[in-house]
């Protein structure tokens, strides 16, 4: 599939959560009228969980209702419609933005504080859509309050956080989804079955390449933006780590189905660049060498110059297959052109049926997405990006609208993703080295006495 030109912003399924931070414990809830037509429940009223018509439907309650928050109640909206469950409660620090395609159900309360909203909601699951930073903290209050998870990607940002998290749930006998929501792709499970089956034959590369273009307002969106750390506390808002994330997360995922088990990183290199005054990469190549099966390269840039929207390239001896993965476009050998494989499993919807019925196993539980932590622990620890500047980028554009372009960055990432090189090994003039991370087993195997 080639790069085409068009608008260079993805859709808004695809942002990173654009919300403040809840606010401390105590904090009132904002009051809105009781009782009117499509008007939350103020709060302090009393809860009403099984309402006429809501017996029995799960309770769901949405932290982060603003900025991204919004595509979710987009999602939640027919699910309330049709039965599914109750959307009982939202929680930002800010009055709930108005959506024509997300109206607030009657009776839905309102808070700006988590806490107070699972002291008095109780809810039955939480999607929680806030900064990267503040998952953990609210996760945890969540699920020791007894409720299921739907959580934001990235889900932690370090291999400490993941484990105590999957501690937490494996105490409490909770679950978490994490929202990679293009895991659930019908294209997706075409792809890992075709490897599977052996129609690539034996599976020598999996890459993915993106080149996308974000404005100076992106970086001005929230205090967290561009930002590797906020008020001391890890946030890592790059490329890789935020909006990019799906592409990685796909590579690992047909990792997962060519080794037949969860991936473990035995090593992790990566080169980072930008090309504003941030803390992050706006620009990115990293490579993953598993302990077993084949590398995964990942090249990525939100400062390219034509659109490629996200292609995984899986690389066989017998042939090449590629993915587009927000577009469900799936390109296999010996199949023609590229072909739309309709039909994705929303992970909400996969959350309620998990909890009806555990038979039926989770798309993106947190326990898969433990190697793109290990990825995010990489990133922690590695070195500041190297800014590229002067002749190298192109401005574009003016004000909040202004995009930032590196010169050939596109042909860069491309020749990465499709033959396996960094674009250090590549002889690219800006590139430097990378840095290199050795990663400990992610599944050690248990203590034996002899």
């Amino acid at each position: 599939m080639s790069a085409r030109k068009g608008p260079l912003l993805t859709p808004g399924a695809e942002e990173g959560p654009l919300i403040n931070t809840p606010t401390a414990p105590g904090t009132p809830g904002t009051p809105t009228a009781p009782g009117t037509p499509g008007t939350p429940t103020a709060p302090g009223t009393a809860s009403t969980p099984n309402a006429p018509g809501t017996a029995g439907r799960p309770r769901v309650a949405l932290v982060g209702a603003n900025g991204h928050g919004r595509w979710h109640r987009r999602v939640i909206g027919p699910l309330h419609d049709a039965g599914r469950l109750r959307l009982a409660a939202l929680v930002d620090t800010r009055p709930i933005e108005p959506d024509p395609a997300a109206p607030v159900p009657t009776g839905t309360r309102i808070f700006t504080d988590h806490r107070a909203m699972l002291a008095e909601v109780a809810p039955d699951v939480v999607v929680i859509c806030t900064p990267p930073h503040t998952h953990l903290p609210i996760a945890r209050d969540a699920v020791t309050a007894g409720a299921d998870l739907l959580l934001e990607k990235p889900p932690v940002l370090c291999t400490a956080e993941h484990e105590e998290l999957a501690g937490l749930l494996a105490a409490t006998g909770r679950v978490a989804q994490v929202g990679f929501q293009a895991l659930g792709s019908a294209a997706l499970t075409a792809l890992t079955d075709a490897v599977v089956t052996g129609r690539l034959g034996t599976v020598t590369g999996i890459a993915t390449v993106a080149a996308w273009q974000r404005p100076d307002a992106y970086y001005a969106r929230a205090p967290w933006a561009g930002r590797r750390l906020l008020d001391g506390r890890p946030v890592l808002d790059g490329a890789l780590a935020n909006p990019l994330a799906h592409a990685v997360m796909q590579c690992l995922a047909v990792a997962e189905a060519v080794a037949g088990e969860p991936v473990e990183p035995a090593a992790i290199e990566v080169e980072r660049y930008r090309v504003r005054p941030i803390e992050v990469d706006d620009t990115a190549v990293l490579r993953v060498r598993p302990r077993h099966g084949p590398p995964i390269v990942a090249a990525v840039t939100l400062a390219g110059e034509d659109f490629i929207p996200g292609e995984v390239i899986v690389t066989g001896d017998a042939g090449r297959a590629v993915l587009e993965y927000p577009t469900d476009r799936l390109l296999l050998p010996g199949g023609g052109a590229a072909r739309e494989v309709p039909g994705r499993r929303g992970l909400l919807e996969n959350l309620l049926d998990h909890r009806a019925d555990p038979g039926v196993p989770l798309i993106a539980p947190l326990a898969r997405t433990a190697a793109f932590t290990a990825v995010l622990t990489a990133l922690r620890a590695a070195p500041d990006p190297i800014l590229l500047d002067g002749d190298l980028v192109d401005a574009v554009g003016a004000g909040p609208h202004r995009v930032l372009r590196v010169r050939g960055v596109n042909a860069v990432l491309r020749r990465a993703a499709e033959n396996g090189v960094l674009p250090s090994e590549a002889g690219v003039r800006w590139a430097v080295r990378p840095w290199r991370a050795v990663t400990p087993p992610l599944f050690p195997l248990p203590e034996t006495t002899e």
